[in-house]
């Protein structure tokens, strides 16, 4: 690796090999954080919710074993990276991550489902990815790679509300979101809610909720009574695994804030299915 006086230089073509193994691992095994949860909830089902439960873990055992993927609807690249400020990128970064994307996809036979929104014409290689990057302080690169399908996403709201309707509307918001869409999004599902900012902002800071373990925690305890209740609240409603019915429509709810504008209080709910798919490294 070269270094230009305290700047460190990471050829392009790195983060491109990265980004390609980081596809293949999300899309063929399910996070450890996820299979617990799964197995916490079969723990406490019956009946066809207990069934449809040890099926999904059979599911995931014989992909994760056959390096095959969890889902036909091997989804779109969604991609967050933290970049350094102390890191030169040899080379065009986007360029990159959309190379590792294609390669990912060609190399494992993925399906390959990115198109033209207007004239439904296929990219022919998954391309282009969803890239969300920030700067941050260091001289490495996070990446965090999540192939986010559509039965899910498209179950996925956006809200925006009179500030005046507070900690309740942002729950009715949550409950309503997995009301209308949970069963047709594969559940039990983890649903990543974005409070605050603007209408993009909480929309992205929703999906990155998506990236964290089940089993975590918010940063306050205001949050984390919001992540308690909604997930109470979304599980009362009975919709259970594959909607057959049961105790578990939803295996987590993770909230994250943000400073907003005085006059608003935008809520964005981002579905995720059982399938909850995400992979990062470090470079």
């Amino acid at each position: 690796m070269k270094t230009m006086g305290a700047i460190r230089i990471l050829p392009a073509s790195k983060v491109a090999e990265t980004v390609c193994g980081l596809v293949i691992d999300a899309v063929c095994r399910l996070p450890d954080d996820v299979l617990f949860a799964l197995h916490a909830a079969k723990d406490i089902e019956t009946g066809a919710a207990h069934a449809v439960l040890a099926q999904i873990i059979e599911n995931e055992a014989l992909a994760r074993a056959a390096r095959r993927p969890c889902c036909q609807d091997t989804g779109l690249a969604v991609v967050f990276i933290d970049i350094g400020q102390d890191v030169h990128v040899d080379g065009s970064l986007i360029d990159a991550v959309n190379l590792g994307v294609a390669e990912a996809y060609r190399k494992a036979y993925l399906r390959k489902s990115v198109l033209s929104a207007i004239a439904r014409e296929n990219t022919g290689d998954n391309t282009p990815a969803i890239l969300h990057m920030r700067m941050v302080p260091g001289d490495r690169v996070s990446i965090h790679v999540t192939p986010k399908g559509f039965g899910s996403e498209n179950m996925s709201r956006l809200f925006m509300l009179k500030p005046a309707e507070g900690e309740d509307g942002i729950l009715e918001s949550i409950t309503q979101t997995a009301r209308l869409g949970a069963a047709n999004a594969c559940p039990p599902v983890i649903l990543g809610v974005g409070v605050g900012g603007t209408m993009e902002g909480a929309a992205i800071l929703a999906k990155r909720q998506l990236l964290r373990a089940c089993g975590s925690k918010a940063s306050t305890p205001t949050l984390r009574r919001l992540e308690k209740e909604a997930l109470r609240r979304v599980n009362a409603l009975g919709i259970g695994p594959m909607g057959f019915g049961g105790r578990t429509t939803a295996l987590a709810v993770l909230i994250g804030e943000m400073p907003t504008h005085l006059a608003g209080l935008p809520v964005a709910v981002n579905v995720q299915c059982h399938c909850a798919r995400h992979a990062g490294a470090v470079i």
